[in-house]
């Protein structure tokens, strides 16, 4: 019974974290660039979204600031890593320790930010989880359709070709590196979205609330794939997959809360789904694939 009541509020924060996983999902499997700023981005966009919302601003136009914002810490990222030759996990977590003293400054030096707002006025928010559910729906629709269109334009094809390739893509006369420079943005304002959805579905911001979105992500990137990827192999199942990731990932996150583990041990529980996921494929091609070939050949010899 506990488990029906506690579905929504799963489903929904699983949606809105499973958005967070689709920008991702761009900077490390589109580009494959390993990049840890968005456990700062993420924290940008709630924070100046929740700051933003509190003064009075509507919520679409704080959402819209958040995304601008988010984009920009990815710039700095892209900047780092192309431009000053830094690799880019340290560009990541370079960017996401400046961003924790930015975030500070947005929310003077708080340490949280409730939204003292109406609530009807706000896009989602857990009072009406299956309203809230609906609305990050929407919004996932959306950011799937724009970024579907997008990567079949030339500049989205050329960032496709960029991480597949980038050598091939340089020697094609490709700005290999303004092209890294943009996903990274496109991909953090995408973080920086789920940022603002998240502070306004909990009604506040909180200068830790990144910490372990990395993980997070990647928990929904993996089981998402190993099941979209087994349907159809393409761009739009892949992102509607990873969306599923997160929702599967926050169900089981409510569950293991409900049987009582000590709250402590949820971000281990977290690093060991990625690892569980991360390790699968490796072990069943160097362990049962091998026993396979083996008992196989000693048929073939007796």
């Amino acid at each position: 019974m506990a488990f029906l009541y506690a579905m929504p509020g799963a489903i929904a924060e699983g949606l809105i974290w499973g958005l967070m996983a689709i920008g991702v999902y761009i900077s490390y499997k589109i580009l494959d660039i390993a990049d840890l700023t968005v456990d700062g981005s993420i924290c940008t966009g709630a924070c100046l979204c929740a700051v933003l919302i509190a003064s009075g601003v509507p919520a679409w136009v704080s959402v819209l600031v958040a995304i601008l914002a988010g984009a920009l810490t990815g710039v700095v990222t892209g900047v780092l890593y192309t431009v000053l030759g830094i690799p880019s996990i340290l560009a990541g977590i370079l960017t996401q320790l400046m961003l924790y003293s930015v975030n500070l400054t947005i929310l003077g030096g708080k340490s949280m930010e409730y939204i003292a707002y109406d609530i009807d006025k706000l896009m989602l928010n857990m009072s009406d989880n299956w309203h809230a559910a609906m609305v990050a729906t929407l919004i996932i629709a959306a950011t799937i359709i724009i970024l579907w269109k997008f990567f079949y334009t030339e500049i989205g094809l050329t960032l496709k070709s960029t991480g597949d390739n980038p050598d091939m893509s340089r020697a094609q006369g490709v700005n290999v590196k303004l092209n890294q420079v943009l996903g990274l943005a496109i991909a953090n304002g995408i973080v920086a979205l789920s940022g603002a959805l998240l502070a306004q579905y909990r009604g506040s911001a909180n200068i830790n609330d990144g910490r372990g979105a990395i993980v997070i992500a990647l928990a929904a990137i993996f089981i998402g794939l190993s099941v979209s990827l087994k349907i159809k192999p393409n761009f739009v199942v892949s992102l509607i997959g990873v969306v599923g990731g997160g929702i599967v990932y926050y169900i089981i996150y409510n569950v293991v809360i409900l049987m009582g583990l000590n709250t402590e041990y949820l971000k281990m529980l977290s690093a060991i789904i990625v690892v569980i996921f991360l390790a699968t494929p490796y072990v069943k091609k160097t362990y049962f694939t091998k026993r396979r070939s083996l008992n196989a050949g000693g048929g073939k010899n007796a």
